[in-house]
């Protein structure tokens, strides 16, 4: 192998452990400027060499840059910097309020108990499930029964059910 090629890859390599390092260390910016020096310097090595050779180390950091940056990411939420800074979606267990619309639709026409005064709106219990409702006359006193008469997105309208 000729030297100048084997400086060029050396300068990608570089260029490339810059890259995975910006992704890992805040660094403000510095390392990405130190990789953009690696590659750049790297390409002007292949272009002294021959106009061929600078093209194709062009494409060949074209396509090392956005790879290894996929790369450092992707696997960045697995590290333990990345768990202590990215957000977990909330779990959400059987007792807990539902606020997906798909979930809410399928509660029309069911029947449930008032949680928290609704006035006009509060929490009902539906089969263990809260939800936040609105009441159709206005008020609702706890432990009242009612049903879902609408569901608009996430806006549940509920009736009282009279006792007979």
């Amino acid at each position: 192998m000729e030297w100048w090629l084997v400086f060029a890859i050396f300068l990608y390599a570089v260029c490339a452990l810059f890259l995975l390092a910006e992704v890992f260390v805040p660094s403000g910016g510095l390392l990405s400027i130190c990789a953009f020096a690696c590659v750049a310097g790297g390409v002007i090595v292949f272009f002294r060499h021959s106009t061929l050779a600078g093209w194709i180390g062009i494409v060949i950091a074209v396509i090392m840059v956005p790879s290894v940056l996929a790369a450092a990411y992707r696997v960045f939420p697995y590290t333990r910097f990345g768990k202590s800074v990215i957000l977990q979606a909330p779990k959400r267990d059987a007792g807990d309020a539902i606020s997906d619309s798909e979930e809410l639709k399928k509660l029309s026409g069911v029947e449930g108990v008032v949680i928290t005064p609704l006035r006009p709106v509060g929490m009902c219990d539906f089969d263990g499930r809260r939800v936040e409702c609105v009441c159709e006359s206005g008020y609702a006193a706890k432990d009242q029964k009612i049903k879902v008469v609408r569901v608009q997105s996430t806006q549940v309208t509920v009736q009282i059910i009279q006792d007979s």
